[in-house]
């Protein structure tokens, strides 16, 4: 075999090679890549039930229901709600009507959470939560809700 054409075995070999080794890693980083939803979202899309994914919004008000250890609410981005249920224990911080981001997998129309993450402070929001808001027209709304509620940064409870 002449040198120039033992080059180019290896040259092929090499790029084959390559392109294996990036396909294995791209698969794993499908398998571990984690989308964030709101539940808008999640109502218009049905093909989401076998993902893992975070779905972000406000806890609405009076859903909280505790059973044992499993407790179900609901989330909204105030245009669409979607019920969660989470077996643990809640963030010291979940509280009605505060900004929240669960992450786990749809179940026949029931979001089953595997891990809760609830805001650390009455002024911050996470900002999937606050994207989603403005991107559904509510934000104008929430911070309005916000102020009422003397949430906002210098105001008071009126």
């Amino acid at each position: 075999m002449k040198p120039k054409h033992r080059r180019l075995t290896f040259v092929v070999i090499g790029i084959g090679l390559l392109g294996v080794a990036a396909a294995l890693i791209l698969s794993a980083f499908e398998e571990s890549i984690v989308f964030f939803h709101s539940p808008t979202e999640l109502s218009e899309q049905s093909n989401l039930t076998e993902r893992r994914l975070r779905v972000g919004g406000l806890v609405e008000d009076g859903t909280v229901k505790r059973g044992g250890t499993t407790v179900t609410f609901r989330v909204t981005d105030l245009a669409n709600t979607v019920t969660v249920a989470y077996t643990g224990i809640l963030p010291d911080l979940f509280r009605e009507g505060q900004g929240v981001v669960v992450e786990g997998r749809m179940q026949d129309g029931v979001f089953v959470a595997d891990q809760v993450l609830a805001k650390h402070d009455e002024t911050y929001m996470p900002p999937e939560v606050a994207d989603a808001l403005k991107k559904s027209g509510q934000w104008q709304h929430m911070q309005e809700s916000m102020k009422e509620a003397g949430q906002m940064p210098g105001d008071a409870p009126r």
